[in-house]
């Protein structure tokens, strides 16, 4: 699983006034198609390199999948290399690797998405491939038991033996969101992986792998007419299925600002994490926080980098944003959070951090930022979308994901034109709106070795 965040490729090069031009000027180009069995296609043409991207997306993420069953969104992105019974496991690398491709996957919160790269000769030999994983798997437990110890071994990596353990990721949602959907471990309790029989794989295969719940698209040296009979060819005869309804995600009203704390026996020093939850989705509000989470994390000339970094020196290093770490602020169908994770020096109390945190949040509210700030970051973040959208397999992935969420790949062309028009009284109207404690959830990560001592002023767990 990628821990995916926006590429930042293009800082600096692209003025404000010339990003709205560029909102203004250029569209990426985008044709839709949906088969009598569901599935949905978008193709972009691009004949700038003789190659091309696709992306296939499925309705089926962390926050989607059943209680008593965490972490099979994850363990199903692995499980769809396993092989079927007509391409054995290592056929699908093989044969796009050995074409001069590449392919991956990802699992995020609504959904997981199975991308490959490849020269255009090789369009039908991956279609073909895509269609076969999609019509059944080599459902061997002995696959199940080999992407098990995958996925948990993964886990070990990347929580268990980490300093901090993605706590900012993981334990955050938790407590901030009440209903299972929003605040279960999706990386999977093992108590689940491990209870899982190949029975379970294979209907949670029928129930969410399914034309009907998938979003293809590709862009590069095609066009949509060939695209369109091919991937008809390949993937008409598949049967739409049954698909679970979708869970309810909306969370009650938080009324308070709820705070405990963790040990952790890796780190050597504290850490923060410090989440608000976000206004929906589609609403421009959503906009103004992505673009306030650039504004308060991205880099050493960020707000809160400034604030506590720079001149209180009460924190060793800020970093955060909206939906952070799995998704970026524009790719999620469900509450969110706008989060921060701050690694602060073990002689500086919890609550002087908090106090320094809140002057810098403060100051935003009672005077917004300052014009170059705000266009600094507005710019920035308008040409990290393009350039997102410059590479073919990129593109194709922005396409499949808008199109699955909204019903429409034109979502893609309305963000950099969102972020231009998002001002100086919005960020400051937001951060007196959101940004405030009863909309926040706070995780203090202290070292396991230190908690004896946290009776000098510094709060024990609570």
């Amino acid at each position: 699983m990628k821990l995916w965040r926006l590429t930042l490729l293009l800082a600096g090069f692209l003025g404000l006034a010339g990003g709205a031009r560029a909102a203004e000027e250029w569209k990426v180009p985008a044709v839709t198609k949906k088969l009598p069995n569901g599935l949905v296609m978008v193709v972009s043409e691009d004949h700038s390199a003789p190659t091309f991207g696709l992306c296939i997306s499925y309705r089926i993420g962390f926050r989607l999948e059943p209680p008593g069953h965490t972490g099979f969104a994850h363990l199903f992105e692995h499980m769809m290399f396993e092989g079927t019974p007509d391409a054995p496991k290592g056929t699908f690398d093989r044969v796009i690797e050995g074409g001069g491709g590449y392919d991956n996957a990802d699992t995020r919160y609504d959904f997981t998405e199975y991308v490959d790269s490849a020269p255009t000769s090789a369009l039908e030999p991956v279609l073909w491939l895509e269609a076969d994983r999609l019509k059944t798997l080599d459902f061997a437990p002995e696959h199940l038991e080999n992407q098990r110890k995958v996925v948990e071994e993964e886990v070990r990596v990347n929580v268990l033996n980490q300093p901090y353990g993605l706590f900012f990721a993981i334990d955050l949602p938790g407590k901030a969101f009440d209903k299972f959907p929003n605040a279960h471990n999706f990386y999977g309790d093992f108590k689940d992986l491990d209870a899982a029989k190949i029975e379970d794989v294979e209907a949670f295969f029928k129930h969410y792998y399914a034309p009907n719940n998938a979003v293809m698209a590709i862009a590069g040296d095609v066009t949509p007419a060939e695209v369109f009979a091919k991937v008809e060819k390949y993937f008409g005869g598949i049967a739409p299925r049954q698909v679970p309804p979708k869970p309810d995600l909306t969370e009650p009203p938080q009324t308070a600002e709820r705070r405990s704390t963790e040990q952790d026996k890796l780190a050597r020093v504290p850490a923060l994490a410090i989440g608000y939850r976000m206004p929906p989705r589609h609403s421009h509000d959503a906009v103004v926080g992505a673009l306030v989470g650039e504004l308060l994390h991205n880099g050493q000339a960020s707000v809160l980098y400034q604030a506590l970094v720079k001149e209180k020196k009460v924190a060793l290093d800020v970093s955060g944003g909206v939906n952070f770490v799995f998704g970026n602020p524009f790719e999620y169908d469900g509450p969110t959070l706008l989060t921060s994770f701050i690694i602060y020096p073990p002689n500086v109390k919890e609550d002087d951090l908090l106090a320094a945190y809140d002057e810098a949040l403060n100051d935003l509210a009672t005077k917004g930022p300052s014009a170059a700030a705000l266009a600094r970051i507005s710019a920035k973040m308008q040409s990290d979308w393009y350039s997102n959208m410059e590479v073919p397999v990129d593109r194709a992935s922005l396409l499949s994901h808008a199109t699955l969420l909204d019903g429409t790949p034109d979502s893609v062309n309305q963000v950099p034109d969102e972020l231009a028009r998002v001002t100086a009284a919005e960020v400051q109207n937001f951060a007196r709106t959101y940004l405030v404690k009863t909309h926040r959830t706070i995780i203090n990560r202290v070292p396991a070795q230190a908690t004896a001592s946290l009776g000098s002023g510094e709060k024990g767990a609570r």
